[in-house]
């Protein structure tokens, strides 16, 4: 391997890094809402602004970051994300109260928008076409792996220091980072620097913000919310109104939009896109549940609920890293479609999980359905950028982030009310007091508690077997969802043949500064 290739390479490490703290952070709050409830003095209100806040900061910030990097300079934007990144963790550790921590959270999920978007960009622009296929599975690995390595992390770091090491831990990797990215990374923007487009710029952030908060709070509410579907509707208002005027910019003679909406001419784009963003939304089903499982079924504590994700982990590296060479042998259509018939098995044989399920089964189908979505989504992504020219990379890096970061939430509100639906159905409350009786409905966690206080294992069994009943359901729709995905893959994905076809223009060269 000469130089430039090891640099190359050394440079993907890099951003990686970036990329893994940010997912780090994306989780790690989960296990740590008790503890901060009580250092902080938090109400549930805070509670859900702790999650929340970081979460809209992070979709809205997706697409003016993007924009940004193609601009100014995609380096530039990264170094100063990690430096920004950094500073938020610190300011999450020493927060006085919940006004201050959620400031900071707010500070963190823009930083982390930044750089996601530009991690991602940089593979664009610094990998050939045959390249991007594998460095997208590295990176595809360490966006999958950072999920469940959250709680992993956040549990251990709880059970044995103080809550705020679980964001201080991301200044060393923040700093390793941006050493990395200065020495590494070469720096590149567009040749024809991208109009700013503030009216398209607002109506993006507010639109995708609206719609994750929409989101968060129809999962909170439940479907039939008018309030949370007048925000989720606001939302996609917003988009279409910017979707529309991109396209106004576009037919202008002299019109810059801020995106370039040929990028969607390319099915393998557009597709890839897409099935990328079904991928994270089926996930989030796993993700979503385990931890719960472990904690309010088998009584395990956080650090072992976080280590009981690490199936999924070892299965997704297992799937993603290779995923480029069976992309290679089947082409990209049949190894996505592969990939999602191989999810939708895993998670068919995990809908059949019971109360009294052996570890090892729980695990081996957890590692089925890692190595299938490492499979899957690495080569969905690598797909939507095959023919990305690298004066598109930031907006088009941006464009494939904001949708899986937007699917997050949509996968967490549609299996959460599947969960609780199917947990309500399956309790059996006859006997308790209306007071007892709503307070084991709200979770599994409540159900237990008040089983012990009444010192009652029928109850408790029944807790623990209407949570898994539920549980089951919405493994069984994460299954339909993947199945869905498989098919969407074999019927829209372009060919060998056709792969090539409706490319957006030849990339221009990239300024290197």
């Amino acid at each position: 391997m000469n130089s430039i290739a090891v640099k190359k390479w050394s440079a993907l490490a890099a951003v990686t890094l970036g990329v893994l703290a940010v997912g780090l952070d994306v989780t790690v709050l989960s296990v740590a809402l008790p503890t901060l409830a009580v250092a902080l003095h938090a109400s549930e209100s805070d509670l859900q602004w702790f999650s929340a806040g970081y979460a809209l900061s992070l979709a809205g910030g997706m697409l003016p970051f993007g924009v940004l990097g193609d601009r100014f300079g995609r380096k530039r934007v990264m170094m100063g994300a990690l430096v920004l990144f950094g500073a938020g963790s610190v300011a999450c550790a020493f927060a006085p109260g919940p006004g201050a921590f959620i400031a900071a959270r707010v500070v963190l999920g823009a930083a982390g928008a930044a750089i996601v978007v530009m991690a991602l960009s940089v593979v664009t622009v610094l990998f050939s076409e045959e390249e991007r296929p594998r460095a997208v599975g590295i990176w595809a690995a360490a966006n999958f792996v950072a999920l469940p390595l959250g709680p992993i992390l956040g549990g251990w770091l709880l059970t044995h220091f103080w809550w705020g090491w679980v964001f201080l831990m991301n200044v060393p990797v923040a700093a390793v980072g941006l050493i990395a990215v200065i020495a590494l990374v070469p720096e590149s923007r567009a040749s024809e620097r991208p109009a700013l487009d503030p009216i398209g710029m607002l109506a993006a952030t507010f639109g995708l913000a609206a719609v994750t908060y929409g989101l968060i709070e129809l999962g909170r509410n439940g479907w039939t919310d008018p309030g949370s579907l007048a925000i989720l509707a606001v939302g996609v208002a917003a988009i279409v109104g910017f979707f529309l005027w991109e396209r106004r910019l576009t037919l202008r003679p002299a019109g810059r939009p801020l995106i370039d909406l040929s990028l969607f001419a390319t099915p393998g784009f557009t597709w890839g896109v897409i099935l990328a963003s079904l991928g994270g939304l089926a996930l989030v089903g796993l993700i979503f549940t385990m931890p719960q499982y472990s904690q309010g079924v088998l009584g395990v504590d956080p650090q072992g609920s976080g280590l009981r994700l690490l199936p999924i982990i070892v299965g997704l590296v297992a799937g993603a890293v290779p995923a480029d060479r069976i992309a290679t042998w089947l082409g990209a259509k049949l190894t996505i479609a592969t990939g999602f018939a191989i999810v939708t098995a895993g998670m068919l044989v995990g809908s059949t999980t019971a109360v009294g399920s052996s570890t090892w089964f729980v695990a081996a189908w957890m590692a089925v359905v890692g190595f299938g979505m490492g499979i899957g989504f690495a080569t969905a992504a690598s797909a939507a950028l095959k023919h990305v020219p690298s004066d598109r990379s930031g907006v088009a890096s941006a464009l494939i982030q904001a949708m899986q970061k937007v699917g997050a939430p949509f996968g967490a509100a549609i299996l959460g009310s599947v969960l609780v639906s199917g947990y309500h159905s399956e309790l059996n409350l006859a006997g308790l007091p209306p007071a007892l009786a709503a307070s084991v409905r709200l979770s599994v966690f409540a159900g237990a508690k008040v089983a012990e206080s009444l010192h009652s294992p029928a109850l408790l069994l029944s807790v623990r077997q209407a949570f898994v009943h539920g549980m089951d359901i919405a493994l069984l729709v994460s299954a339909m969802i993947a199945a869905v995905a498989m098919l969407l893959a074999l019927a829209f994905m372009p060919g060998r043949a056709h792969a090539g076809e409706a490319a957006p223009l030849a990339a221009r060269e990239v300024g290197v500064a």
